[in-house]
C-alpha cells in the first residue's frame, strides 16, 4: 500500500504551481510591454523612441508605426551635437584641402604641425620644413632670401661696394706711404734692396690708380722712365702659361683682399694672354693665390668673386676681353662680396 503522505511532505502539485508562476514574473520583469494602443504585446528586447521616450515592440519601434508626437526631434538633436563637435574640434586626419601648413621645400607636399609630422623651423631662411627637409643642406638654405628680409636694391649693393672698395683703397695708400717713407731713410745709405724698391714701385703705381692723380710726383720724363722701370721689373718676375706668345701676353699685378685668401703672401706678377676673358682671368688668379672661387656653385653675390681694376677705378665684367680693358703693368685685385660690376665706383 502506498504509504500516506504525512503533513510535512510538500505537495508536488502546489511546488509546480509557484514555480510556474515565478517565472512569469521573471519574464515579465525582463521585458516590457509595447505602448502603442490596442497592441501591449509583451516583448523581451523592447525598442526605446529617442524622440518621445516610449517603449515599443518590433511592429511598432519606428516613429511612422506608433504615431510619435515628437517625430524628427531625435535627429534634429543628433544633428545640432555634429554641427558642434566639428566646429569646435579639428579634423583628426587633415588633407591637402584642410590644412595650409606644408614643408617649404618646391619638391615635398607633406603637410606639417600636425600631430603626426611636426614642422621645422630655420632661422636663417625662415621657413618651416619636415624633418626630411629640416638641414640647410637639403633645403638648399644659402641660396634662398629670408622671408621678411628688406630687399637689397641696387643702390644699396653700389653703395656697400664702394665702401669696401675705399676701406680697401685706404689701406693701400698708408701701406704705400709707410714704404715710401723707409724707403727715402735707407736711400742714402744704399741698403735697399731691388725687390723692395719694386715692391714700392708697384705700391705707389697702386696708391696713384686709386686716387686717380697720375700727376704727382717730378717731371714728365721721370715718370716715363720711373713706369718703364717698373714694367721691365714686373716682366722679370711675372709667372704665367708659357704657351702664350710674346706678343699676346698682358703683365699684371695681382693681389687679393685679405678676407679672399688663405695663401702667405697673396700677391704675386702673371701675365695672361689678350683674348682671355676677365672670368678666366680671375680662375687663373684665384688657383695662383690660393684664393677659394665658389662662383659657379653660388647664386648671391657674398660669395662670388670679381676683379676690380685699380687704374681704371671699376669693377671688370667677368665677359670682358682683358686686352681691352687693361693694360700692362695695370694692377688688379679680387674682391667678394662687392656685388656686381658698377661702373665707376672709385671717385677721382
Amino acid at each position: 500500500m502506498p504509504t500516506p503522505l504525512s503533513s510535512s511532505t510538500p505537495d508536488p502539485t502546489e511546488h509546480a504551481t509557484s514555480y510556474t508562476t515565478m517565472s512569469v514574473g521573471d519574464v515579465e520583469a525582463i521585458g516590457s510591454h509595447c505602448q502603442m494602443a490596442f497592441c501591449g504585446q509583451l516583448d523581451l528586447l523592447p525598442f526605446r523612441c529617442e524622440s518621445c521616450k516610449g517603449t515599443f515592440c518590433l511592429d511598432h519601434r519606428s516613429e511612422t508605426a506608433h504615431s510619435c508626437p515628437h517625430a524628427g526631434e531625435w535627429a534634429r538633436r543628433r544633428a545640432n551635437l555634429q554641427n558642434q563637435h566639428s566646429s569646435s574640434t579639428p579634423s583628426a586626419k587633415p588633407n591637402i584641402l584642410s590644412h595650409e601648413k606644408q614643408c617649404s621645400s618646391p619638391s615635398c607636399k607633406t603637410l606639417i604641425d600636425t600631430p603626426l609630422t611636426p614642422g621645422i623651423h630655420c632661422a636663417s631662411c625662415n621657413r618651416s620644413y619636415c624633418l626630411k627637409h629640416r638641414m640647410k643642406e637639403e633645403h638648399d638654405c644659402a641660396k634662398l632670401v629670408p622671408i621678411g628680409a628688406r630687399p637689397q636694391s641696387q643702390l644699396d649693393r653700389a653703395q656697400s661696394a664702394l665702401d669696401k672698395l675705399r676701406a680697401w683703397g685706404a689701406g693701400k695708400k698708408a701701406a704705400a706711404s709707410a714704404s715710401q717713407g723707409q724707403t727715402s731713410r735707407t736711400a742714402g745709405s744704399g741698403s735697399g734692396s731691388p725687390s723692395s724698391s719694386i715692391t714700392a714701385g708697384l705700391r705707389k703705381t697702386v696708391s696713384r690708380g686709386i686716387s686717380g692723380n697720375m700727376s704727382s710726383g717730378g717731371s714728365g720724363g721721370a715718370r716715363k722712365t720711373t713706369a718703364l722701370a717698373d714694367l721691365n721689373a714686373l716682366k722679370r718676375t711675372a709667372k704665367g702659361d708659357d704657351k702664350i706668345p710674346l706678343d699676346k701676353r698682358i703683365y699684371l699685378h695681382v693681389e687679393a683682399s685679405a678676407d679672399t685668401t688663405t695663401a702667405k703672401f697673396p700677391t704675386g706678377n702673371f701675365f695672361y694672354s689678350t683674348e682671355w676673358s676677365v672670368g678666366r682671368v680671375l680662375d687663373a688668379a684665384a688657383k695662383s693665390l690660393q684664393v677659394q672661387n665658389v662662383n659657379n656653385r653660388v647664386e648671391g653675390e657674398d660669395q662670388r668673386l670679381r676683379v676690380f681694376h685699380v687704374e681704371g677705378g671699376r669693377l671688370l665684367e667677368f665677359s670682358e676681353r682683358l686686352g681691352k680693358s687693361v693694360g700692362s703693368g695695370n694692377t688688379v685685385v679680387l674682391l667678394r662680396g662687392v656685388g656686381p660690376a658698377v661702373p665707376d665706383l672709385i671717385e677721382a
